[in-house]
């Protein structure tokens, strides 16, 4: 292995493992830190935690694990990987993650940029932006688990650890790598270890990415992958890679637990077209929906790739989790959903699409799978998997802000036919 990255939930993996594989890198993403010896054979590693939202300390510890594990399969350079919309709060756990990742390797800096121009994620002066809106009036802050209310990166990224934050800003970016390399020693020499670095276009990110090719860490979205493997090549490094992803034939469906405003489109637009369960809640944390009747639900429309979704809209969200509470709501939904994806699986589900980084984690996790194999795209950031282990679904994991509307239907299509 070459480069070992730690993603902080399982669709910013699978996002960060399409942007090596289309660069041509042999890439496999694993399903927490691996167990065992057997290891599939990859140029780049990406081990997908559940940490976006958890306990700091555990979030640390689950990320030492991991880096532990890619130092000892031998990787030279590591990625942590969050999303573009740098999903956090104040008290979050991006900075104690990328400073303990720091202390760790003993390195002086790591950048930050959560940069992925495809989706139109920018960032300008250390500010985020969604499309030609600041991160804080695109919808993420609205998020149930995370809301974004302030744009400026090194701000919020400073409230959540000791270590100082810098900037490298776009004058110096548009100039080029070595440009970029000097800006970066100079906020080092002033202390600063957490380097927060501007772009707005891939070539920005391929320029960042030849100016950071000795950085032992890395820290960003999937974006700043894009200018990695060419280091590896230039040094004669990679092979030519093929992916072994096969689609497959049989029943499929969906699961949505994203209630993000693209999410809310994707969903409403599937139902026009297939059967759709709504999951509130309240109605599960009460006892009067179960996974059974979700699953007896599928049966009914096996043929039909239904759609089992907890998506809604902002306001239905904010009054479950006032009369229930945030946490118990959101650990219901997740719990219920993945105990549902097991079922459907146990039907004879073969293709699966999921929406939602956290419901993503919920469902892989549940489903017990130790790696996979990383197929074509489907939309900017969402690529076809094919899972290993005793159940060999193909799956479609979707963070909730990403995808055309008809996404859905697309990824089904990819990843096989009825």
């Amino acid at each position: 292995m070459l480069l070992g990255c730690i993603a902080d939930d399982f669709t910013g993996a699978s996002d960060l493992a399409n942007t090596l594989a289309r660069q041509d890198m042999r890439t496999v993403q694993f399903s927490g830190v691996p167990e065992g010896n057997e290891v599939p054979d990859c140029e780049a590693a990406v081990v997908a935690l559940k940490t976006r939202s958890i306990e700091r300390r555990d979030a640390v510890e689950q990320s030492l694990a991991a880096l532990k594990w890619l130092r000892g399969e031998g990787c030279r350079q590591f990625l942590f990987k969050y999303c573009s919309t740098f999903d956090s709060t104040p008290k979050g756990n991006i900075g104690p993650v990328a400073e303990a990742l720091l202390q760790a390797l003993d390195v002086p800096c790591a950048i930050v940029c959560p940069v992925f121009p495809a989706t139109g994620r920018t960032l300008y002066m250390g500010h985020l932006f969604v499309g030609d809106r600041l991160l804080s009036e695109s919808g993420m802050q609205s998020h149930p688990l995370n809301p974004m209310t302030d744009p400026d990166i090194r701000r919020w990224l400073q409230r959540q650890t000791a270590v100082e934050v810098g900037l490298v800003a776009y004058g110096a970016v548009r100039e080029g790598s070595d440009s970029i390399r000097a800006a970066i020693a100079a906020e080092t020499h002033k202390g600063r270890r957490l380097i927060v670095v501007d772009a707005l276009a891939d070539c920005d990110l391929m320029a960042i990415g030849r100016a950071i090719a000795d950085h032992v860490l890395i820290s960003g979205g999937s974006g700043i992958a894009l200018g990695l493997p060419d280091n590896f090549r230039s040094l004669g490094l990679l092979r030519d890679a093929g992916s072994d992803f096969t689609p497959t034939r049989g029943k499929a469906a969906v699961i949505s637990g994203s209630c993000s405003r693209t999410s809310i489109a994707q969903v409403n637009l599937y139902l026009q077209s297939h059967p759709g369960l709504a999951v509130d809640g309240g109605d599960i944390l009460e006892g009067r929906l179960t996974p059974q009747a979700a699953i007896a639900f599928f049966d009914d429309h096996s043929n039909e790739a239904p759609l089992i979704y907890s998506t809604a809209e902002p306001d239905k969200v904010k009054a479950t989790q006032e009369k229930y509470g945030r946490e118990e709501v959101a650990q219901a939904i997740e719990r219920f959903l993945a105990e549902v994806a097991v079922g459907l699986i146990d039907e004879g589900v073969v293709r699966l699409a999921v929406g939602g980084g956290e419901t993503s984690g919920a469902v892989v996790t549940a489903l017990a799978v130790p790696h996979m194999l990383v197929g074509p795209e489907i939309d900017p950031g969402v690529p076809a998997l094919a899972a290993s282990g005793a159940r060999p679904v193909r799956l479609a994991l979707k963070s909730g802000n990403f995808g055309t509307e008809n996404f859905y239907e697309k990824a089904l299509r990819m990843l096989g036919t009825a």
